[in-house]
């Protein structure tokens, strides 16, 4: 169905796309290659939200190297949009181009799109063809993916631990369980999500910025939002986590006075209304456009949160030394009754960073 020569271009369409990791949020990141008779006319990828998409951005840079692309093959990695947004549909965009032919790796899950986007283009002529590197180009968008399939973001735990799971000694002394490379490798992680959550709990312990440090980003650095959740009320208004803005959910009023740029909702659980509702909050941040939350906390949000089943990937950083059994866990969970009842992940990537190992486990 697909030639050599049509994989070799959504390869580079799909290398494209990753170039909008940082900064396409909440659009999906898609790179698009405009291609003639073997030769490639122009890329595009996504840029920041109200800017130009990737097919409307490979136009314009042909546009601006005097390149006419009648007749050329659009690579996408994501079906064109057919719907006037903060920028005017792709679809027309292609159109107008004079574009014979679009190669896309997959439909858009948006349901202002899902197919009518491919229907245009063939009601105008074009001939379309799908299904290209598909699950590469899923991978790419997998919190767009899921967002726009059931309103919540992709929900990803990020853990620092020795290699028999501990996070911190018992008086809490953390810094620093894993190496240099771990901790770049971290912020690079924190850098392609729409939010960062912590729970205050660590915001008292560690006071930490919950910011991207030190990252190279094609565009300038974007900072994910801020996400506490403070079920006591207990955040003070100097931590670290709230300057500059922030969202805080709370079971109850916060009765210290926060920063006015510190967005407060309240979200009590009705069964323990001291706890937050966490399927609440995360449809909530789902309706903010939160495709993928990054979360950084401790055993007693994370446990609750892997309980719940709102978790689907663990980013787990395992360092080669042993803290002991006195040391703080990773989660906080109540054991199984069998073993049959472990909540269970598959291992869907393991490599070596600095001297540390990264495990990524994604829920079964």
């Amino acid at each position: 169905m697909f030639s050599a020569i049509d994989e070799a271009h959504m390869r580079r369409a799909l290398a494209l796309a990753a170039l909008a990791m940082n900064h396409a949020t909440p659009n999906p990141r898609v790179g698009c290659v405009l291609v003639r008779d073997g030769e490639v006319l122009a890329e595009g990828f996504t840029q920041r939200p109200g800017d130009a998409h990737a097919e409307a951005h490979a136009l314009r840079n042909a546009r601006t190297k005097g390149i006419d692309v009648r007749g050329a093959t659009a690579y996408v990695t994501l079906e064109p949009c057919n719907h006037f947004g903060k920028t005017p549909p792709c679809t027309e965009a292609l159109i107008g181009a004079g574009v014979s032919r679009v190669v896309a790796a997959m439909e858009d899950p948006n349901p202002n799109v899902s197919g009518t986007g491919f229907e245009r283009l063939r009601e105008a002529g074009i001939e379309v063809r799908v299904g290209l590197l598909a699950q590469e180009a899923a991978e790419i968008n997998i919190g767009f993916i899921k967002r726009m399939q059931t309103g919540l973001p992709w929900v990803r735990c990020k853990v620092a631990a020795s290699i028999d799971g501990r996070t911190a000694l018992a008086d809490g002394e953390s810094k620093w369980i894993t190496g240099e490379e771990a901790r770049r490798d971290g912020h690079r992680w924190r850098a392609r999500a729409c939010a960062v959550l912590t729970g205050s709990g660590t915001v008292q312990r560690d006071n930490p910025q919950m910011t991207v440090r030190g990252v190279s980003t094609v565009l300038p650095l974007r900072q994910p939002l801020r996400v506490v959740f403070d079920h006591q009320g207990s955040l003070q208004p100097n931590a670290k986590v709230l300057q500059g803005g922030a969202l805080v959910y709370c079971s109850d009023e916060v009765s210290v006075g926060l920063p006015s740029n510190v967005e407060i909702v309240r979200l009590p659980d009705a069964s323990a209304p001291t706890k937050i509702d966490l399927p609440r909050a995360l449809r909530d941040l789902g309706a903010r456009g939160i495709n993928e939350l990054h979360v950084e906390a401790g055993a007693r949000l994370m446990g609750p949160l892997i309980a719940a089943g709102l978790v689907d990937e663990l980013l787990i950083y395992l360092a080669p030394r042993l803290l002991g059994r006195d040391a703080r866990e990773m989660f906080s969970l109540a054991a199984p009754a069998t073993l049959a009842d472990a909540i269970a992940f598959d291992l869907h990537d393991v490599g070596r960073v600095g001297d540390d190992v990264r495990v990524l486990l994604r829920r079964k």
